[in-house]
């Protein structure tokens, strides 16, 4: 309800007209002239009966209550402490009615508690379809730096100055594809010393079927120069 402190600034045009006003608002005259005041400003000058005011807090106060609630409090600690600051106002229906308005336009919707679903093996199973297939369909590109002096291989592919390793696979795949694999995955005996582009094989659990037409699992990985 803290949210109501963006109504003070509409409360305090309300208190200064009323102030303007003081004339209709805090005086009543009888048939003898005498004046009585009823403004709750003024509830000390009646006597014991008015000692305690009862107010609307426009905020949250250590020991006095929370915004939005009425509270009782003395004539002068409303006068000179809540009322300046604009941390009460007078419990009457304008002030009141005001205050409502403000918690409608302010108070945040109640959040909806959500619970979580353990997930169940089936929807384990059909997440991991999804990244092999995704990792099977999707080619790794890796750029290096040739090796200097330019050397080839009896394939003819140029070989690079730092070989790609499972690690450096494993983060790639991550960062490039969004799909966590371990280096146990990977079938690659020796890292990659060459450009060129490589079908790394990867170790899958068979409870996950194969794509048609394809023997095994495989990941594409192109390396190429800066």
């Amino acid at each position: 309800m803290a949210c109501l402190q963006y109504g003070r600034n509409t409360i305090q045009q309300q208190l200064m007209k009323n102030m303007k006003t003081s004339s209709a608002i805090f005086h009543k005259y009888d048939e003898g002239g005498e004046v009585h005041l009823h403004h709750p400003l003024f509830y000390a000058a009646q006597g014991v009966r008015y000692r305690k005011l009862q107010v609307i807090l426009t905020t949250s106060i250590d020991k006095l209550g929370k915004v939005g609630e009425t509270v009782k409090v003395a004539p002068g600690y409303f006068r000179n402490h809540l009322m300046p600051k604009l941390l009460a106002v007078p419990n009457i229906d304008k002030y009141r009615h005001l205050m409502e308005d403000q918690r409608k336009i302010y108070q945040r919707e109640e959040v909806e508690e959500v619970k979580v679903v353990p997930a169940t093996k089936e929807d384990k199973m059909k997440g991991y379809q999804m990244a092999a297939n995704h990792l099977d369909r999707t080619t790794l590109v890796l750029r290096k730096l040739a090796k200097k002096p330019l050397a080839k291989d009896d394939n003819g592919g140029t070989f690079i100055q730092e070989p790609v390793g499972k690690d450096e696979i494993v983060a790639e795949v991550a960062r490039q594809i969004s799909v966590r694999i371990e280096p146990e995955h990977l079938v690659l005996d020796t890292p990659l010393h060459v450009m060129g582009e490589f079908e790394v094989p990867l170790r899958m659990p068979r409870s996950i079927p194969l794509p048609e037409g394809k023997t095994q699992w495989v990941l594409q990985v192109k390396i190429r120069g800066k």
